[in-house]
């Protein structure tokens, strides 16, 4: 629809018409040498210019108003996981399918724009429901609201239809979500309790250690076997390792039964737990669980020695000991005895604290064990004797005025990019109370890299507190202060917790422990445990001769299952950011090992993953239509049940597909108008064409 407006009265239109009349009445009432007619004709043109040249003066435009009727939306999904596979026949599946084809008919001839859905296609809509297969691992129906809600958030939604037994085992519940239109909710399968055993959850250690022992937990629920007696076992591979007898208490309590098991392999290892069925049990899916442990070759070996006990000894211990994977020795002289040291062994870190000092059997030790190459970290304090501290020249040298002390605070130098630190880490940091540290100038080694500066009240110095060095591939930390446990403790009253400042100390352990890879060719999975079902993808990385990325190498891929199978793959490493990936593996422990020829040398990459299976679905597969009828009821739904499906379609049957009109309106001047500049020509130029053409001037 479009509507002539002007920026003035519309009264003066009439004017502007005025104005054309007489201006072609003046030119065209004397006698002229052409006829009547080619007068009255000119006239005619003379006055259409003069009265649109007016009329333009007037600013006038039109108004364009559109309107876009927008048909009500209706979605039709279908919760396929295996749990309604379990319960229901596959014929009563295909009529409950067939029945939805039915209502998304219906709600198409009532004036809807109909979509469908199923759980694995949450955000995209499907032609039919011919081939949904009923085999999702897990039910998240948070998810496909979720979807439904972002998919149509500006759009006319009128109505969502759902099949589902109500069983949701992902995401949290669909009765906290806020929806915007009414959901009818349409229950299928058995809402009374079946006989069955199940291991619900089992409990261990994600890591474990070559030759330590380790306990698997199975937690035991049943219904309707009270007072009878399973046999639980616990296997690796082919092999039963150990089994116990569990008599079953009342029914709805959860039991536990405790395995300890040696870890005699080193790598990702699968053990399997499984209850013997028993005679009248619904199904027996849920009898077997997996738990994948990675046993690792041997722990990180740390040794702290220093000069005297202090509370800083007492935080980093604390701090350090929440990892598994880190052992701890803590050597001082003259206080504990030497077996507390081991000369032989090899640490993957040791930490000085106030040392060297002036003790000479302490500073013989430090040079002993810092000339084993080990990474080291130094904490200087008022006990650490300076001049044998610059002697070992270790990446900074302290120009100290004689025994004075200072008190600073910390501050995050910006320029350091080891590692990352997160915003808590640094606002923790800022907050922390000072610690003493020596009075005088400080002097870096070059390659040495402060990651944190002194700060004196709230000046910022250019003076380092912690810093990192590399001397001859041998890494060294070095705080130049000491009181680092206070930092602990007021974080504790702080917050209640301490996650900060140990974040923070098992992040610097772990840039100075880590080895550099200077292999030229690596290939990791992104993850070391997969769900079946998910794609296991494939990192790249390939180096030239001065470690430099290259790209366009030709990658051949081994992967080998716990049987022994062979599968081989073959890929070309694209881009920066290319992952290869890798779908349909079924549950077990994998090896991988990846080849490419550099230099006309072939180099490999090995490693490890597990995929794991989803048994979610197996553990409840009783129907819960009260959520379903409570969903329903809060939208301003209905919930019917399967065998009432003809109902739910009478009520579908009154709904109104009211369209919304969407209305847009837009301004342009006449102005600017193409043809109209062209209609203005035309009159001037036909108009002084005739003219010339009978003689006129």
């Amino acid at each position: 629809m479009n509507q002539l407006i002007t920026a003035y009265s519309p009264w003066l239109i009439v004017l502007c018409i005025g104005v054309g009349f007489l201006y072609a009445w003046l030119l065209y009432t004397k006698d002229a040498p052409w006829s009547k007619t080619s007068n009255q004709i000119l006239a005619l043109l003379r006055f259409l210019l003069v009265s649109l040249l007016a009329f333009l003066l007037l600013e006038p435009m039109v108004r364009q108003i559109d309107n876009k009727y927008e048909k009500p939306v209706a979605v039709v999904a279908v919760d396929n996981s295996e749990s309604m596979a379990l319960v229901n026949a596959p014929e009563k599946l295909q009529q409950a399918l067939q029945t939805m084809h039915r209502i998304a008919k219906q709600l198409e001839n009532r004036g809807f724009e109909v979509q469908m859905r199923t759980l694995a296609t949450h955000d995209q809509p499907l032609n039919s429901f011919d081939s949904v297969q009923f085999n999702l691992p897990v039910t998240n129906l948070h998810r496909l609201f979720a979807s439904i809600q972002n998919s149509f958030e500006n759009r006319n939604l009128g109505a969502v239809v759902l099949l589902s037994d109500g069983i949701y085992n992902q995401g949290s519940s669909p009765l906290y979500q806020p929806f915007k239109a009414a959901i009818y909710t349409l229950g299928i399968g058995d809402t009374l309790p079946r006989n069955d055993v199940s291991i619900r959850a089992v409990y261990h250690n994600k890591i474990a250690y070559l030759g330590n022992q380790f306990p698997i937990v199975a937690e035991i629920a049943h219904t309707g076997f009270e007072g009878k007696e399973v046999l639980v076992s616990l296997g690796q591979g082919e092999q039963v390792l150990t089994s116990k007898k569990l008599a079953l208490g009342k029914e709805g309590t959860l039991q536990q039964v405790q395995f300890l098991v040696t870890a005699n392999q080193k790598g990702v290892q699968r053990y399997e737990l499984r209850i013997n069925p028993l005679e009248g049990e619904f199904t027996i899916q849920n009898n077997v669980r997996q738990a994948y442990i990675d046993i690792l070759d041997g722990q990180e070996k740390i040794l702290i020695i220093a000069a005297s006990p202090h509370p800083d000894i007492k935080a980093l211990r604390t701090a350090l000991e929440k990892n598994a994977n880190y052992q701890i020795s803590l050597f001082i002289p003259n206080v504990m005895p030497n077996e507390a040291l081991k000369r032989n062994e090899k640490y993957d870190l040791i930490i000085f604290h106030q040392l060297p000092n002036a003790n000479a059997y302490a500073n013989n030790l430090v040079k002993e064990l810092l000339a084993t190459k080990a990474p080291a970290w130094f904490i200087v304090g008022t006990q650490t004797y300076l001049p044998s501290f610059n002697a070992l020249n270790i990446g900074v040298n302290i120009a100290a005025s004689g025994y004075q002390i200072d008190r600073v605070t910390a501050a995050v130098n910006p320029q350091f990019d080891k590692f990352l630190l997160s915003d808590e880490n640094k606002s923790a940091i800022a907050k922390y109370p000072p610690v003493v540290v020596p009075f005088g100038n400080f002097k870096l080694s070059q390659g040495a890299l402060p990651v944190l500066m002194q700060r004196v009240g709230s000046l910022q110095t250019d003076k380092p507190l912690l810093v990192f060095a590399e001397q001859d591939g041998q890494k060294i930390g070095i705080l130049l202060g000491e009181g680092i446990w206070q930092w602990r403790l007021q974080e504790f009253a702080r917050s209640g917790e301490q996650a900060t400042f140990d974040e923070m100390i098992g992040k610097m352990v772990q840039y100075l422990t880590v080895r550099q890879d200077k292999r030229k060719f690596r290939v990791n999975t992104v993850a070391t445990e997969y769900f079946a079902g998910e794609a296991v993808e494939f990192e790249t990385e390939i180096y030239n001769d001065i470690y430099e990325k290259i790209y366009g190498q030709t990658v051949q891929l081994e992967i080998i299952s716990e049987k022994g199978t062979k599968s081989t793959f073959s890929y070309v490493n694209s881009s920066e950011g290319f992952r290869y990936k890798i779908s349909g593996l079924p549950q077990g422990i994998y090896s991988f090992r990846a080849s490419t020829v550099l230099n006309g040398k072939t180099e490999i990459s090995e490693g490890k993953f597990a995929v794991k299976q989803i048994q979610a679905e197996a553990l409840n597969t009783r129907a819960d239509f009260n959520l379903l009828r409570q969903l329903a009821r809060q939208t301003g739904g209905a919930f019917y049940p399967f065998e009432a499906a003809a109902q739910l379609m009478e009520q579908l049957n009154t709904l109104q597909a009211t369209a919304v009109i969407y209305t847009s309106e837009e301004n342009k001047e006449l102005l600017f108008l193409k043809w109209l500049c062209f209609l203005l020509l035309s009159l001037a130029a036909i108009e002084w064409f005739v003219r010339k053409w009978k003689g006129g001037y």
